[in-house]
């Protein structure tokens, strides 16, 4: 359980004021020290996150966030870290413990905006005088019959294992549905290149992998260059072909070429792990009619480039050189292109034509999908590495998504 992604786990976030006891309930449901303890207003100065399972609910993240109602010196940087905590939470603990309520009712407010369940929570109720009138306050602020928990005495804690089990029961998803089934044939293009880590597959065509076999299809990994014999070996054409989106238009040639030889029109699809994961952790429909924009596009227009993970950029890097190199080939060089990586995702996009994700592999589908509501509250196109590429190449119309 330790191994499973954090992009996998359910994001359990707890948000309140100073000294709610966020600290000591996340240490509680931990059964060890996670977060620290202090009676000192603003001991948490930034979100801190645990990697756990939990009873029922499986493999989760714990986020401890700062108060709501810090007025340190740092205080308003720290609310602002709170709050981005929300954009990533699956679901939200919400503790009470004074009878004014407006700070949590703020919070919640903004929670409801992004649909997010919420469990409202009684805290240190051990030590309250007016735990019944919160507890019916509460209930009508959230809808919902709050918890009372003691951290100390572990009153509650067992149902909030409950409804944490409850609410983290969802659908599962699966990254190639509907494009293969088992016992299909499946092929995976990696290149390995200067940008492959050595010693190592990348984060999606691991997990991809790993699905597939779990599937029971069959599985056959090549490079591009290999492609055409490895293609060759098979006795019966594979079903679906998945590929790192940087030598789509290669890969399609060769894909295309196989076609007529075997005399299939449609088989095998073809797709790449960005794609794959655009629809896996984010709207692919959105994503599709954003990726449109790219041809009304002018060279005054300006893109925002959107990273999900921070790194140093290598020589002939996809999202910082290579698709930039591709979209000023297509519409001039005057396009004005703009990078960011991790959380640094602006608020206002107002300025920007198009915005274009990669395939957020280290991001959980609740952050990806707040990004595209972000996007679309503001009138504001926003697409994916795979799709961009695709349709900068002219191949679009012949991915599989």
């Amino acid at each position: 359980m330790q191994q499973t992604p954090s992009s996998h786990r359910v994001h359990i976030a707890f948000f309140g004021r100073c000294n709610s006891g966020k600290s000591s309930l996340i240490n509680a449901l931990a059964g060890q020290e996670v977060a620290i303890v202090s009676e000192m207003a603003g001991t948490t100065t930034d979100s801190v996150l645990k990697p756990i399972e939990l009873p029922g609910v499986g493999a989760t993240i714990l986020i401890d966030t700062p108060g709501l109602d810090d007025n340190t010196p740092l205080g308003n940087q720290r609310k602002t870290q709170s709050l981005k905590a929300l954009d990533k939470t699956d679901i939200a603990v919400v503790l009470f413990h004074d009878d004014d309520t407006s700070v949590e009712e703020a919070l919640i407010t903004q929670l409801s905006t992004r649909k997010t369940p919420i469990i409202g929570v009684i805290s240190k109720c051990d030590t309250m005088q007016n735990r019944a009138s919160l507890v019916a306050k509460v209930n009508d602020i959230i809808g919902s019959e709050p918890i009372a928990l003691s951290a100390t005495t572990r009153e509650g804690i067992e149902q909030l294992f409950a409804r944490l089990a409850s609410l983290s029961l969802q659908e599962t998803r699966l990254i190639t549905e509907g494009l293969c089934s088992a016992g299909d044939m499946v092929v995976l293009v990696m290149p390995q290149d200067a940008q492959a880590p050595k010693g190592r597959l990348i984060k999606p065509q691991v997990e991809v992998l790993r699905e597939l076999l779990d599937r029971g299809c069959n599985t056959l990994c090549c490079t591009p260059e290999g492609l055409k014999a490895s293609l060759n070996t098979l006795n019966t054409p594979p079903q679906l072909i998945i590929t790192d989106s940087q030598v789509f238009a290669s890969v399609n040639e060769i894909v295309e070429e196989y076609r007529q030889q075997m005399e299939r029109h449609q088989y095998p699809l073809l797709t790449s792990f960005s794609i794959l994961f655009a629809r896996y952790k984010g709207d692919i429909n959105t994503f599709i009619e954003g990726g449109k924009k790219l041809l009304s596009l002018t060279p005054y227009s300006r893109i925002l480039i959107a990273e999900a993970c921070s790194h140093i950029p290598q020589n002939e890097d996809i999202g910082r050189v290579k698709l930039p190199r591709m979209l000023r080939r297509r519409i001039g060089d005057s396009l004005t292109i703009d990078i960011v990586g991790g959380n640094d995702f602006p608020t206002d996009l107002s300025q920007y034509d198009l915005v274009i994700h990669c395939g957020a592999c280290m991001f959980n589908r609740r952050l990806v999908m707040s990004r595209v509501a972000q996007a679309q509250i503001q009138n504001i196109a926003i697409t994916n590495y795979g799709i961009a590429i695709a349709t900068l190449t002219g191949i679009i119309d012949k991915v599989a998504y």
